[in-house]
């Protein structure tokens, strides 16, 4: 496993991490033993959601005893990112996973309150030590820049910004992942497969990935995953329903591409024209 600087957070945080959206809905068993699995083998980005149902129920009990393992995210709805809503969400957070702090904590996506009172709040909750570092998800360029010059003015710093990408869907490179470089922020892929739309294989695409992970003893998935994470400030945060799924993920931040491999999948999958405003999910 490799592990990175995330953003301005004092952690070093492993390339590949393991979102839980739906994971409540699965097996709980099942759900509990991949995040297991997943610390077992050196994956310490655990992401979760107050919007994601019981997903943080899952998640304690997954760290339970070894809370140190993990670099714990969660996030704050937009509804409730008010200075006090913001507080509140983190304390009914805090409670649901078990823990004292998070490790980082998010707006999910820009909503009705004032990005200067949600810093606010994280400025708050970071000096009372129950958030070690604040970040955000879904925000564009601009709202970034916005968004920079509120933290700076209150002395902090934003860690990150969590966006939608994967090998059809690359339109953060354009200025997203530029600006999260410049502003020295992590950017974090979630859904790095697609949201039930990886390459098939016998799709032109599909034939590249599986060649390059032939080449390598992977799958198309973990060629994918390394794809992705080529860039320093990039991790990616699959889900993973089963321990052997991330344990699988895990392998893929061990997979180095070579340069040619790199162009190929870059051909397969341009990353087409700016668009006019910013894919999520």
């Amino acid at each position: 496993m490799h592990y990175r600087p995330f953003g301005p957070a004092d952690a070093q945080v492993s390339a590949i991490g393991i979102g839980t959206w739906y994971i409540d809905r699965g097996d709980r068993k099942e759900g509990v033993a991949a995040l297991r699995a997943a610390l077992d083998h050196g994956i310490n980005h655990i992401d979760t959601a107050e919007m994601y149902g019981d997903a943080e129920l899952v998640v304690a009990e997954a760290i339970a005893g070894r809370r140190d393992d993990a670099f714990l995210v969660s996030k704050v709805l937009p509804h409730n990112a008010s200075r006090q809503g913001t507080r509140t969400a983190c304390e009914r957070s805090l409670k649901r996973l078990g823990t004292d702090r998070l490790d980082c904590y998010l707006l999910h996506w820009r909503g009705p309150h004032p990005l200067a009172d949600t810093v606010a709040a994280f400025m708050e909750l970071q000096r009372e030590g129950k958030i070690r570092s604040w970040g955000v998800s879904n925000l564009d360029e601009d709202d970034l820049a916005e968004l920079d010059a509120v933290a700076r003015a209150m002395g902090g710093r934003n860690a990150c910004d969590q966006v939608l990408y994967h090998l059809k869907e690359r339109a953060i490179e354009h200025a997203v992942l530029p600006a999260c470089r410049a502003q020295g922020a992590a950017l974090v892929a979630y859904s790095p497969f697609g949201h039930d739309d990886f390459p098939r294989a016998g799709s032109p695409g599909g034939k590249v990935l599986a060649a390059i992970a032939e080449a390598h003893g992977a799958t198309p998935h973990q060629v994918a995953l390394a794809f992705l994470i080529r860039d320093p400030a990039v991790f990616a945060i699959p889900k993973a329903g089963s321990p052997n799924h991330a344990i699988a993920n895990a392998a893929a931040a061990d997979l180095v591409l070579s340069a040619d491999e790199i162009a190929r999948i870059d051909a397969a999958f341009p990353r087409g024209a700016k668009p006019r405003s910013l894919p999520m999910l």
